[in-house]
Parts: C-alpha cells; sequence; structure tokens
C-alpha cells in the first residue's frame, strides 16, 4: 500500500489544521492507519491510530481531546483533526499503515510538515 499525506501548514498557537492521508494499492489489505510525529532532535512518537474495519481509535495522552483520527472508506482517506494546537505540536507527521499480515507499522507515507507559532 502506498501512502500520500498532505494538510500540514503553519498555524497559530490555538488554531486547527486538518491532516490527510490517502492510501492506494492494496487497501484491502490494510488492518489500520496512524499518525505519528517527529520534531526536531527527538525520536519519532505516536499520536493516533485507526482500526480499519471497526474505526476505534487511539490517541497518546498528549493529543487525547484536542485531536481527532477518522477514516473515508470509499476514499481510502484517513484524517488527523487538531485542534487547540500548541507550539509543542511542532512536527513532522507521518502517515503509516500497518496490513492484516504484520504487527507493525510498515508501510509510511511522506511527511508533512506541522508549524505552531506562539
Amino acid at each position: 500500500v502506498q501512502l500520500q499525506a498532505s494538510g500540514g501548514g503553519l498555524v497559530q498557537a490555538g488554531g486547527s489544521l486538518r491532516l490527510s492521508c490517502a492510501a492506494t494499492g492494496r487497501t484491502f489489505d490494510i488492518y489500520g492507519l496512524a499518525w505519528f510525529r517527529q520534531a526536531p532532535g527527538k525520536e519519532r512518537e505516536f499520536v493516533a491510530a485507526i482500526r480499519w474495519s471497526v474505526g476505534s481509535a487511539n490517541y497518546a495522552d498528549s493529543v487525547k481531546d484536542r485531536f481527532t483520527i477518522s477514516r473515508d472508506d470509499a476514499k481510502n482517506t484517513v484524517y488527523l483533526r487538531m485542534n487547540s494546537l500548541k507550539p509543542e505540536d511542532t512536527a513532522v507527521y507521518y502517515c503509516a499503515g500497518r496490513m492484516l499480515t504484520s504487527s507493525r507499522y510498515d508501510a509510511w507515507g511522506q511527511g508533512t510538515q506541522v508549524t505552531v507559532s506562539s
């Protein structure tokens, strides 16, 4: 499966952005899609994930109640709605896919930069 992320940009603290990740290829083999992020000088960290078949989601504590992950089956697209953004949310955000035959996220899209100014 191939993943194409988009939607990043520059926003002021307190603002909102919506990221999109479009999946192509063997989309019927997707177990789940997730968002990770990596800030300068830091390790990549998990943000949110959604199980493709049932739509259940889980979040990192740092974004819970501010970010919402959702999917559009018809478009094979997952979204990350980010509200109440903080400067510490600044990072490159990556979309990742976990396939039915895998126990890890091993399909990655290119990153999209999110910058939150104070």
